[in-house]
């Protein structure tokens, strides 16, 4: 029976957290009692710099319940650097790890799936949402049409599916080798490669507390995959340039032969137009260019994505501490 750790990313989840370990404790249980996991499984809580109980949640909790770890990061790093550090201390302990949200709007009954697909040889197992039915329209639409439009980028990314996935050893193994500072696992583990498959699920409302996910986060995450993930952007703007030169040279030879045969007329509100729409497009591309200039300056400092202030891992109801 393998050894499985459940890897859940928090911040400010003291609303949901009591419930949460309530419910993954209980269904760790019944895996293990159905001979699915062994009794060595775990849960590993990660602490992304909270500014409320959660982290003296997870602490009171890893004493009281043998099942319980924590990690605690000694600053918030986002939701991809507190994942990739919990999945990085599971690997240690484990033979695959499973992601997944503290709110629980990832259905748990599916573990047993994603278990099952493990023993018959993935390396990777990726949750995917079966249907939008329950988002508004307009997330379902903007969310479809993201993971469209990351296609046509060329990025390969699974559709409908977020950070909901089991990996084996091998694959955390191999993860551990992408030292980017710009994470975006939903594009990072496809490249891993490894024999693969998807679990399907119906994900439900969150039932207590607030989305950590406001629009502007989503919008700037959004963002992070596709300049992480593709330069089609910048080949764009090369194009649009040849375009516009090739027409400012039609505009150019147009205005020339108005002037020769004597029909030239005052354009105030073409003129403007075309420099408002110039001066926009310009600061656009200048924006482009720039958020991937500002990508590569973050990678070439080399900083490193986090800091364990402190970890709980009840392999033998031991605590103990570091500093990384």
């Amino acid at each position: 029976m393998p050894i499985v750790y459940f890897v859940v990313p928090c911040y400010n989840e003291e609303a949901v957290l009591p419930e949460t370990i309530k419910r993954l404790t209980a269904k760790l249980n019944q895996m293990i009692g159905n001979g699915k996991v062994s009794e060595e499984s775990r849960m590993l809580f990660v602490d992304d710099g909270s500014k409320d109980n959660t982290w003296n949640i997870i602490e009171e909790q890893s004493k009281q319940n043998k099942y319980v770890g924590g990690v605690k990061l000694s600053r918030n790093r986002g939701h991809q650097n507190a994942l990739v550090s919990g999945l990085m201390t599971a690997k240690e302990h484990c033979d695959c790890a499973i992601s997944l949200d503290a709110d629980l709007q990832d259905d748990i009954e599916v573990l047993d799936e994603f278990v099952d697909k493990f023993m018959e040889g993935c390396q990777v197992v990726y949750g995917v949402r079966s249907s939008r039915k329950k988002d508004t329209a307009f997330k379902r639409t903007t969310a479809q049409g993201y993971y469209k439009f990351m296609k046509m980028l060329g990025v390969d990314i699974v559709y409908n599916h977020a950070d909901y996935r089991l990996m084996g050893r091998e694959a955390l193994e191999a993860l551990s080798e992408y030292k980017e500072v710009n994470l975006f696992l939903r594009g990072i583990v496809p490249l891993i490669g490894y024999r693969c498959d998807y679990v399907y699920y119906e994900r439900s409302e969150r039932f207590a507390g607030e989305s950590k996910y406001p629009l502007k986060k989503m919008i700037r995450f959004a963002v992070d995959g596709i300049t992480s993930f593709s330069v089609k952007p910048l080949k764009v703007i090369f194009n649009l340039g040849v375009i516009i030169c090739f027409l400012s040279i039609l505009g150019f030879i147009y205005a020339l032969v108005s002037l020769i045969v004597g029909i030239a007329a005052a354009g105030w509100t073409s003129t403007i137009c075309s420099i408002w729409f110039l001066g926009g497009l310009q600061m656009l591309c200048i924006g482009i260019v720039g958020t991937y200039v500002g990508k590569i300056y973050n990678e070439v400092k080399h900083r490193p994505r986090y800091h364990i202030e402190k970890k709980i891992i009840n392999e033998e109801n031991d605590y103990f501490s570091d500093i990384e």
